[in-house]
């Protein structure tokens, strides 16, 4: 499995099994199965409400809790120093462990500066190996950068967390992804998945069967050519698909989810 090495030296699978929209009730079977296929990072949040079946999974799983890499995220509601500093301790119960590999601030609305505050304390007392900030522009992201101790430095490594784009825009049917495919006998999916891998961005693909999930990381045999690398690259619309961080809308959606 690639690794990548974060900032302060501490090394990260390339790629994860993402939990996000897997129910609590399926979340423990689902890491189960992804770490019997050989994921070794597994990545959660708050607001997904599945941390508890991580845990379970991990605890059950027999593997030795350092060859496992976790990722969890603050949500807005615990943003704030005092309630981002007892939200960690929570998600450190429910995953069943003394520390997190990775904790970020999952997005860039309320008071940021308070949380990412509790993160470098917890940093500091080693609860949290690494500490970072997810769904930042790069405004927001500056902003971060250079008012605080514990820096997510200039140049920090992407991750991508739909990196299917949740089956939008016919993805799974698209002509050129299915032609490079056939060429190199894998499918759309990998083929995604592949040019991400090449590009240095860290992938957490999700699936609840563990067939995609072998699938999913079936994909170190395979090098995209450069032509195709940049082929792929023309798929670029230019902008997410799913939210625009400073669209006053997506923000009055988040102050909802409070």
């Amino acid at each position: 499995m690639n690794k990548v090495t974060l900032n302060n030296g501490v090394e990260m699978p390339q790629m994860g099994y993402g939990v996000y929209q897997v129910s609590p009730a399926e979340c423990e079977r689902c890491v189960n199965d992804a770490l019997k296929v050989g994921y070794r990072m597994i990545d959660t949040a708050q607001a997904y409400h599945n941390e508890e079946g991580v845990g379970n999974a991990v605890q059950k799983s027999g593997i030795d809790r350092k060859e496992i890499f976790l990722v969890s995220k603050v949500w807005i509601s615990n943003y704030g120093y005092e309630k981002a500093k007892a939200s960690i301790d929570e998600s450190l119960r429910k995953l069943q462990t003394d520390y997190i590999d990775l904790m970020l601030l999952h997005q860039p609305f309320c008071d940021r500066y308070g949380a990412y505050r509790a993160l470098e304390e917890a940093y500091k007392e080693g609860k949290l190996r690494a500490i970072g900030v997810s769904n930042f522009y790069p405004d927001h992201f500056i902003d971060i950068a250079s008012n605080m101790e514990t820096v997510p430095p200039f140049g920090t490594h992407i991750m991508s967390w739909a990196p299917f784009a949740e089956g939008r825009n016919s993805f799974f049917t698209n002509p050129l992804l299915a032609g490079i495919g056939h060429k190199y006998g894998k499918s759309v999916a990998q083929v995604a998945l592949r040019w991400l891998i090449q590009r240095g961005v860290i992938i957490i693909p999700k699936s609840t069967h563990i067939e995609r999930m072998q699938q999913n990381i079936d994909i170190f045999d395979l090098s995209l050519s450069d032509e195709d690398m940049t082929a792929i690259a023309t798929l670029n619309m230019g902008k997410s698909l799913f939210f625009d961080h400073h669209d006053a809308e997506t923000a009055r959606m988040f102050m909802g989810w409070r």
